[in-house]
């Protein structure tokens, strides 16, 4: 480097030295020198630079108690440290601290100094001049306050890798290493800062939310975090205002007409106390009150922001707090601060005009002459208390202690217990240094710096790999992103009921290594919302939604603006703000309020309901009356009219029909897998059972009426054992059906959810319907042959087949299952059950009714027609109306033939027969004659045709008891042998057809 650049080099630290004259640094020489950075006052006096001179350096305004008391905590952590016997001893430690004056320019121009020195003592200068009162290079620099200053600062210390451990400086982006080299902290970064307030909000159940946020590298990075936590919680953001301590009038009014026209009482703010300052001394202006501030640890307890006359706006403030430290001793040096005794801190002689509105009488910048450097700057308790009047001489015998200010405020040290950290940080980097053993150094090959011609990189490196146990027995080692990982104090602000002042209450803490959903606590009992409530306000965009409702998005609006919806049926809210309904479970349903979930009402056709009793006492009424007429068979069954019925059949049906009227109580109760496998097959097995009775039965009568002779072949194939395999073979069909049904698709108990939302109908599930069809199908098929055979049978013996009730009884049967179709398809849930019972005793009564009632009341109310000649009057006179028939028929036709050959007649048949046209008998009997003829068992039949009427007349005598002929006792005992079916047919063929 030439001659010249030294010269430069050497002109920038006059020049820098110049303006930072002995009242305007405290500094004290040492073996190892530490930088300091501090903001003794809280900003800069605006001036404007016309440029026609030569530019002055911008004079600091409002001077910083608690600023002061910081630098101090380094002073006090120096000089402890020189007077330890076991810390870097025969080394002393001095100091270089400068005022930043809450400013960047002030605070780059202070670390120009650091880096000009470091960059003279790199150059080797001895040569060029007498340096005996040279100063060694800065090592290693404390500070600086705010995030935005420490990045800029970081920025310039970096490149020459110069430590930097601030003890305020939260902002997240100082974590970037790559950016910001030699950046360390004893504060936790605003990441978790920021996740806390997230948590706070979500713990009193706000949504929400106005963010305001200091417009530089504190304010935006924290906001933004912040804004990310909000999201995930589902926290909304009303506005978002950025804001500074230089902002001018209108830009101020814009932000507070913002906060005065919205609805979010909760305002989140990550500011300092300097930039925060305008924008509230506005508002108190405005008298807006009604809102919650959450503040950041930059402000939370910021003396500029937390007093009296603001109290009313802002008395609802909750804030974090760093963890408070202690000092020991720490007191007593700030009680002994004087002019006249701190020659090294060129701070206190104006510390103590402030303190004491006096001044200095030696020409001092705070004497009467100078005092227009504070008009226009009267501050509260944190700043200067300067005026425009003359101050009056201090005397130097003032009592620190007798004047309330920031300065002597030691109950939490925080920042100042960072600070007291921070210089023990370097020292124990220093020591680790002093203690290294060369082969176990952290630099190339184990080497180890030597202590006494350290440079900046090397204690850097040291501090990276620093783990030392602070006074409290804390263990202190930076992370790889140089942070300190601390916890949080949860302030809230009082108004103190002896004086006045703002006090900071403690009524929780945030624990940073707890896991995630136990890290908050909070006190609610004593925090005190605007001052003396203890009631949580209110910050929603909506009201709260009640359990049984949902969130429901309005459009355009934040999600948290919305309004409340009913759940739908089926799906409930137990919980309050629900953002969807939950379904309830598949056998639940909502109640009616929709908060919980309850059974479904489980329906199928039961026992005890009305109509299940109905049905039941009438397949009761039916077995019961089944059985009756089964009773009624058995007692009489030698009689004539049970004879004629087929006795043997009458009894399979009565019992078919048993089994009928008992199938359809499967159909009652809560359908059970077995019973679903039975009721079909039964209900279809005993009607089949039932109408083969009386298709074998009708059909084997209308065989034999139409032989014209009866014949042993007759008898043989239509016997009893050939009826009974008929009756069989056709059963046995259905129930192959049925077996076919029971293993390839078996019916089973079903839990049906879709019919009804809030009922469980419990039904079968039939399996196949096509089984179900075909079971129906082949007993529909049964009963329209057993109607067709009724029907051409329905002129015959009334007393012996009642062939036309059974055709009325197949009418009946037809017409209920016809129905029963429609009926079943369009029904669910247990009226299904209830329709097939209907279908299953309508048709079960019906048959019963139509074929048994008839011959039970002749039998029980009419015995005189219950006798054999009855019988044989009955099935005379239908063999009577066919020979009838036939002769008339004959007669019409040879009359026909006659006129067609000549007009001749033809005489008529003669036969037993006496035939009358449309004219009455020319020979009645007497009464007393007919009477008699009645009582010797005889009969007497009229038979009305289209051209006339016939009447029939038949005797029978009664065989004598003692001697009974041969041919009348062969006819007896045919009788008694075969059943009356046979009989009848012998009658027919005694009487001629012509």
């Amino acid at each position: 480097m030439t001659l010249y650049s030294y010269g430069l080099i050497l002109l920038l630290f006059t020049w820098n030295a110049a303006a930072y004259g002995p009242n305007q640094r405290a500094q004290k020489k040492g073996d190892i020198i530490l930088g300091g950075l501090f903001p003794i006052h809280f900003g800069v006096a605006a001036k404007d630079q016309d440029l026609k001179s030569r530019p002055e350096s911008v004079e600091c305004i409002r001077y910083n108690f608690r600023g002061f008391r910081w630098l101090q905590a380094m002073i006090f952590a120096i000089e402890e440290i020189n007077s330890s016997p076991t810390l870097l001893p025969n080394m002393t430690l001095g100091y270089r601290i400068f005022d930043t004056c809450n400013t960047v320019s002030k605070a780059l121009e202070a670390t120009l100094s650091f880096v000009a020195q470091n960059k003279i003592d790199s150059l080797n200068l001895d040569e060029f001049c007498n340096c005996s009162d040279h100063i060694p290079s800065t090592i290693a620099v404390v500070g600086a306050t705010g995030s935005g200053i420490s990045t800029a600062v970081a920025n310039l210390l970096g490149l020459f890798y110069i430590p930097q451990v601030s003890y305020a400086s939260s902002s997240r982006l100082l974590s970037n290493k790559n950016q910001f080299k030699s950046f360390l902290r004893t504060i936790p970064n605003d990441e978790h800062q920021a996740t806390a307030m997230a948590d706070i909000i979500e713990y009193f159940r706000w949504n929400w939310v106005g963010t305001i946020a200091a417009d530089d590298d504190y304010g935006r990075p924290g906001i933004e975090k912040f804004r990310e936590e909000a999201e995930e919680r589902d926290i909304c953001i009303d506005f978002s205002e950025l804001i500074s301590q230089y902002s001018d009038e209108e830009e101020i009014q814009q932000v507070v007409e913002v906060i005065q026209n919205s609805t979010a009482r909760v305002i989140v703010v990550f500011s300092s106390g300097p930039d925060l300052e305008p924008l509230i001394k506005e508002i108190v202006r405005r008298n807006i009150t009604g809102k919650i501030w959450l503040a950041s640890e930059a402000w939370a307890s910021s003396s500029l922001i937390a007093m009296p006359e603001f109290f009313r706006v802002i008395g609802s403030t909750i804030g974090f707090a760093l963890k408070a430290g202690q000092i020991p001793g720490f007191r007593e040096f700030l009680q002994k601060v004087h002019p006249k005794k701190s020659n090294n801190n060129g701070f206190a002689k104006e510390f103590w005009e402030e303190t004491f509105n006096c001044y200095l009488p030696d020409g001092s910048k705070n004497s009467p002459a100078s005092t227009s450097f504070h008009k226009g700057h009267e501050e509260g308790p944190g700043a200067g208390n300067g005026t425009a009047a003359f101050r009056p001489p201090c005397t130097g015998d003032e009592n620190i202690t007798s004047v309330e200010t920031p300065y002597m405020d030691y109950t939490h040290l925080r920042i100042s217990y960072n600070v007291y950290l921070a210089v023990y940080s370097i020292a124990h980097a220093l020591q680790d240094i002093y203690t290294c053993t060369p082969g176990k150094g952290l630099f190339t090959n184990g080497s180890c710096a030597d202590i006494k011609k350290v440079e900046a990189w090397q204690v850097l490196k040291h501090l990276r790999h620093l783990n030392f146990t602070n006074n409290m027995g804390e263990q202190v080692d930076f992370d790889e992103f140089g942070d300190l990982v601390g916890n949080y104090s949860i302030i809230n602000w009082h108004l103190s009921p002896e004086d006045g002042s703002v006090v900071f209450e403690e009524v929780g803490h945030y624990n940073v290594y707890a896991k995630k959903g136990e890290r908050l606590f909070i006190n609610e009992n004593k925090i005190l919302w605007s001052g003396f409530s203890k009631e949580v306000p209110f910050s929603n965009c909506s009201r709260d939604c009640l359990p049984g409702t949902r969130k429901g998005i309005i459009e355009g609006e934040p999600t948290c603006c919305f309004e409340c919806v009913d759940c739908p049926d089926g799906e409930y809210s137990d919980e309050t703000d629900a953002s969807a309904c939950d379904k309830c479970p598949e056998d639940y349903w909502s109640n009616e309020n929709h908060t919980s979930c309850i059974p479904k009402q489980i329906e199928f056709l039961s026992w005890t309901e009305p109509f299940g009793i109905a049905l039941t006492l009438f397949a009761v009424l039916g077995i019961f009356l089944t059985s009756f007429v089964l009773g009624v068979f058995t007692k009489f069954r030698n009689t004539p009219i049970v004879k004629a019925t087929n006795r043997e059949l009458s009894y399979l049906l009565l019992f078919s029909l048993l089994c009928c009227f008992s199938s359809s109580l499967f159909f009652i109760g809560e359908p059970q897998n077995w019973t679903c496998r039975l009721r079909q097959p039964a209900f279809g097995i005993s009607f089949v059972l039932c109408i083969s009775c009386i298709l074998v039965k009708t059909n084997r009568v209308l065989l034999i009426f139409e032989a014209k002779i009866p014949t042993s072949l007759h008898r043989k194939w239509w016997g009893l054992n050939l009826q009974f395999l008929l009756v069989f073979l056709c059963t046995f069909v259905q129930i192959v059906i049925c077996v076919i049904w029971l293993y390839t698709a078996p019916p089973s108990s079903y839990r049906n959810h879709e019919l009804e939302d809030e009922i469980i109908f419990i039904t079968c599930h039939e399996g196949s319907l096509m089984a179900l069809g075909f079971l129906i199908g082949y007993t529909c098929l049964l009963a329209a042959i057993c109607f067709f055979f009724a029907f051409k049978s329905r002129k015959l013996p009334e007393n012996f087949n009642e062939a036309k009730f059974i055709t009325f009884s197949m009418l009946i049967f037809f017409i209920v299952w016809i129905s029963f179709i429609p009926a079943y398809a369009s029904t669910y849930g247990k009226f299904v059950s209830a329709v097939e019972v209907i279908a299953i005793l309508a048709a079960s009564f019906g048959l019963l009714a139509c074929i048994f009632f008839n011959k039970v009341y002749i039998i029980l109310f009419k015995p005189s027609r219950n006798t054999i000649e009855e019988v044989r009057c009955s099935t005379a006179a239908h063999a009577f109306k066919v020979a009838a028939r036939a002769t008339l028929r004959r007669s019409n036709v040879s009359r026909k033939r006659s006129n067609s050959l000549g007009g001749s007649t033809g005489s008529t048949p003669s036969s037993s027969i006496s035939s009358k046209s449309n004219h009455e008998d020319p020979f009645p009997l007497p009464a007393s004659a007919e009477r008699q003829r009645q009582q010797q068992r005889g009969c007497k039949q009229k038979v009305s045709f289209g051209s006339g009427t016939v009447t029939l007349s038949l005797s029978f005598e009664e065989p004598q008891k003692n001697a009974m002929p041969n041919r009348n006792a062969k006819r007896r005992n045919s009788l008694e042998a075969q059943n009356s079916d046979d009989s009848l047919m012998r009658h027919r063929a005694l009487l001629p057809l012509q």
